[in-house]
């Protein structure tokens, strides 16, 4: 295992901003996790994954750790389910294919998005009706102040709306090693999304298949979201808030087109980037950085940017909400 100092990290953040890191390693194993601590724990110490939900705004003054725990393996299955294990640093996108190609259902919405599988149970990933809490199992890991290596079921993962616990208490204490996802041998398709059902209903399909939404799922996000080897960006910058149902009714009063949706807490969600698009962000550049032209959600660096400028045109974005509609947005990505 090899340290690194003052590792670029301009490829290893989507993106796309020069900055650097004191010290920079690759893992593989559990083993070097504990080698790495031992050896660095007065240092800060950052794991990465695959640099897509992550926005930095200087150099990191301590140690990164690159997680490239690999390997799948299917650890129980009946006529019903299949419980299927994936290393930490492997690859989400080929991980889902790896689940579509055996029509296992469950992650087929999830299709396309940025980043490793150590990282969906951290940030609840989600996109198109389905969230990582839906298909979880079990996840483990290496907790960096005992040094013991832990379990996690469902409940002890406090799952939240791109929240878990290990975004909160266990932040930065916590090394997930691998996640197992309860996954459907007789997939139950989930096409509530509207997206979904409009894109089907176009090409006359009826009863589709794990691949057949996943391919959707794909082309609708290619559609939507610029590629960050092109264009640097993080996805969705800003989470969909949730309002009370008087506060969105009185929005409604004043914006007939505002969208809705109800949610189980007895609040509406609404779409940050209708939000955002209707103050005029959308298509937007200011010097480096700007605003996606076909998704407000959004933000790119159009090149030689760095994270100030992002942060400071997602406060602009904040405040110009508030103001107009009385609702403060929060980041989905993750500012260090």
């Amino acid at each position: 295992m090899r340290i690194i100092e003052d590792f670029q990290l301009k490829g290893q953040n989507t993106f796309g901003l020069d900055i650097k890191a004191k010290y920079y390693a690759e893992i593989s194993k559990i083993d070097e996790i504990k080698e790495l601590y031992s050896s660095y724990s007065s240092s800060p110490i950052m794991i990465l994954g695959g640099g897509s939900n992550i926005l930095f705004s200087k150099d990191y003054d301590g140690l990164m750790i690159k997680n490239l725990i690999k390997g799948i393996k299917k650890v129980y299955e009946n006529e019903d389910i299949v419980l299927i294990e994936a290393g930490a640093g492997e690859v989400w996108e080929d991980f889902v294919q790896y689940t579509v190609d055996n029509n296992w259902g469950g992650l087929e919405n999830l299709s396309l998005i940025p980043g490793t599988v150590g990282a969906s149970p951290i940030q609840n990933i989600g996109a198109y009706g389905t969230e990582i809490k839906d298909v979880f199992e079990e996840l483990k890991g290496y907790n960096l102040e005992t040094g013991e290596v832990s379990a996690f079921s469902l409940a002890q993962c406090r799952f939240g709306y791109r929240d878990s616990v290990f975004k909160r208490e266990l932040k930065g204490k916590f090394v997930v090693t691998s996640v197992t996802y309860r996954l459907c041998k007789n997939p139950q398709i989930d096409i509530k999304y509207e997206a979904l059902r409009s894109e089907l209903e176009k090409l006359g399909i009826e009863s589709p298949t794990v691949k057949q939404v996943s391919e959707i799922v794909c082309n609708i996000r290619r559609s939507k979201l610029p590629d960050p080897k092109i264009v640097g960006n993080a996805g969705s910058f800003f989470k969909n808030p949730e309002i009370s149902d008087s506060h969105y009714q009185k929005l409604l009063s004043l914006h007939n087109d505002i969208p809705g949706y109800k949610t189980g807490n007895n609040t509406i969600k609404v779409p940050a980037g209708w939000l955002i698009q209707k103050c005029g962000w959308r298509g937007k550049r200011l010097g480096n950085v700007g605003v996606y032209d076909k998704q407000a959600l959004v933000l790119v660096n159009y090149g030689g940017a760095d994270g100030n400028e992002i942060i400071k045109l997602s406060e602009n974005i904040k405040e110009s909400v508030k103001k107009e509609f009385d609702i403060w947005l929060e980041t989905e990505v993750n500012i260090v």
